[in-house]
C-alpha cells in the first residue's frame, strides 16, 4: 500500500496545492466540496453533496462491516506569509492546520480503495467523511462534525479513523496510541459589573477594574489550589477589555476565556467553580454576569482502533517510527464521530517536518508541510481500512 501510495504522490501534491489556494472558512467550503465530489465521482463512488451543510459523503463497498474515514477540509482567517507558488489567493484566508492535506489524503485513500476495489471487491464499505468546519461553529453552536451526525452521516459505522498533520515529527513518523484525542473544551464570557464615574473621585465608585485583579486571582487558583492535580484541567482568561478614557472609572470590565478537561466530571466541576470565584465580585461591593458556550466533549482513543493503527504503522514504516502520543489539551470535534462509532476510532498524527530548519507551528501565517507525508498519510489509512474490513486486527493486550 506504501508503494501504491507513493505512486500517486504527484497527484496527492496537485490536490493538496488546489485546495490550500483556495481556502475557504467553516461552513463555507463550497469550491473545496465541489472538488472533493467531482474527484469521488470520477472514480465511481457514490456521492452525497450538502451532508452537514457543506459536507461531502462518499460510498465505496458493499455489505458490512462500515469503515468510516474523516478528513476536515475549513481553513484559518488568517494572512498567510508564506512566499511560495501555492500560497493562498484568499486575502485574509490559508490552510494553517493541515486540512488542505487531510483532504488530499483522503481523496488519496478513495483513489487507492477504488482501484482494489475494482481488482477484487472490498469485504464491506467505506464511507468517506469530508467534514465542514472543524475550526468554527454555526449560530446554533453546531461544528461540521455534530451538523454531519444529524444527517446520518454515521449511521451503521462500525469504527472511524482520522489524521491530523504534527510538525513536531519528521515526515516517515506517525503518534498513534490510546489516550485523551482531544479535551473538553468551553468558552465563556464574564461581565465583572461596578458603578463607574469620574478617576479623581474613586471612593464614589465601584470600580470593576480593581475588582478583576482578586477575581482573576481567584479564577488561576481554581486549578492551582482546587483541581485535582493527576486530573488535566486549563482555565485560561484570554481577553480583558474594560474602560476608554484616562479619568472614567468604566462601569464594567468583560473578559473571555476557555475551560480545557479531560473528562466531563471535571469539565462540570471548572465551570461551578469558575462561577464560585466570580462571587468575588459581589463581595467587593459590585456583581457579575456570567456565560458559558459550551464546546465539544472530551473524546478518547478506543484501544481497538488505536492497536489497529499502531500495528499497521509498524509494518510500514518500523517500530523507530511509530511515536506514543504525548499528553495535550487541545479541542477538536472528531469525538462526534467516535462517539456514533460502535467500536469507537482513532486519530493518529502524522509527522510533516522536513528534518531541516524551524518546525511551522500550527495556527500561524507561516504553517506549512513537508509534502513527503503526503504518501506516508495515504497508506496508512488505506492499509489500516483495509485490515479491518479483512477482519485483520491485532487482539488488545
Amino acid at each position: 500500500m506504501l508503494a501504491r501510495a507513493r505512486a500517486i504522490q504527484n497527484q496527492l501534491v496537485q490536490w493538496r496545492r488546489a485546495i490550500h489556494q483556495y481556502p475557504e472558512v467553516g461552513f463555507t467550503e463550497t469550491r473545496t466540496a465541489a472538488l472533493v465530489a467531482d474527484e469521488l465521482s470520477k472514480l465511481g463512488l457514490r456521492v452525497e453533496t450538502g451532508v452537514g451543510k457543506t459536507g461531502v459523503v462518499g460510498h465505496l463497498g458493499s455489505g458490512s462491516p462500515v469503515v468510516g474515514l474523516r478528513a476536515d477540509m475549513d481553513a484559518l482567517p488568517l494572512q498567510e506569509a508564506n512566499g511560495v507558488p501555492y500560497a493562498s489567493r484568499v486575502p485574509g484566508v490559508m490552510h494553517a492546520c493541515g486540512h488542505d492535506a487531510h483532504t488530499a489524503m483522503l481523496l488519496g485513500v478513495a483513489t487507492l480503495l477504488a482501484q482494489l476495489n475494482h481488482e477484487l471487491p472490498l469485504s464491506g464499505k467505506v464511507r468517506f467523511l469530508f467534514q465542514p468546519s472543524e475550526e468554527t461553529i454555526d449560530d446554533e453552536g453546531k461544528s461540521g462534525a455534530a451538523r454531519m451526525a444529524d444527517d446520518d452521516a454515521m449511521e451503521g459505522v462500525d469504527i472511524v479513523l482520522a489524521q491530523h498533520v504534527t510538525p513536531e515529527y519528521p515526515v516517515g513518523d506517525i503518534v498513534a496510541g490510546e489516550g485523551l484525542i482531544s479535551a473538553a473544551e468551553d468558552s465563556f464570557r464574564i461581565k465583572l459589573i461596578g458603578k463607574g464615574g469620574h478617576a479623581a473621585y474613586p471612593h464614589r465608585t465601584v470600580d470593576p477594574i480593581f475588582m478583576l485583579g482578586p477575581v482573576l486571582q481567584t479564577i488561576q487558583g481554581i486549578v492551582a489550589r482546587k483541581s485535582n492535580p493527576v486530573k488535566p484541567a486549563v482555565v485560561s482568561v484570554c481577553s480583558v477589555h474594560g474602560g476608554a478614557a484616562t479619568n472614567v472609572i468604566p462601569d464594567s470590565v468583560e473578559l473571555l476565556g476557555t475551560c480545557r478537561s479531560a473528562d466531563e466530571g471535571t469539565r462540570q466541576f471548572l465551570l461551578a467553580e469558575l462561577d464560585k470565584a466570580l462571587g468575588v465580585a459581589r463581595a467587593l461591593g459590585g456583581d457579575y454576569e456570567f456565560q458559558v458556550m459550551p464546546g465539544q466533549p472530551s473524546a478518547h482513543d478506543s484501544p481497538a482502533a488505536a492497536d489497529l493503527i499502531r500495528w499497521v504503522g509498524i509494518e510500514l514504516l518500523g517500530a523507530e517510527h511509530v511515536q506514543l502520543p504525548k499528553p495535550g489539551m487541545g479541542a477538536e470535534d472528531f469525538g462526534v464521530f467516535v462517539a456514533k462509532a460502535r467500536e469507537g476510532g482513532t486519530m493518529f498524527g502524522l509527522g510533516v517536518w522536513s528534518g531541516e530548519g524551524e518546525k511551522r507551528v500550527a495556527h500561524s501565517p507561516t504553517f506549512d508541510i513537508d509534502e513527503r507525508a503526503l504518501s506516508v498519510g495515504t497508506a496508512i489509512m488505506a492499509e489500516a481500512t483495509l485490515r479491518y474490513l479483512r477482519g485483520q486486527v491485532p487482539s488488545h493486550q
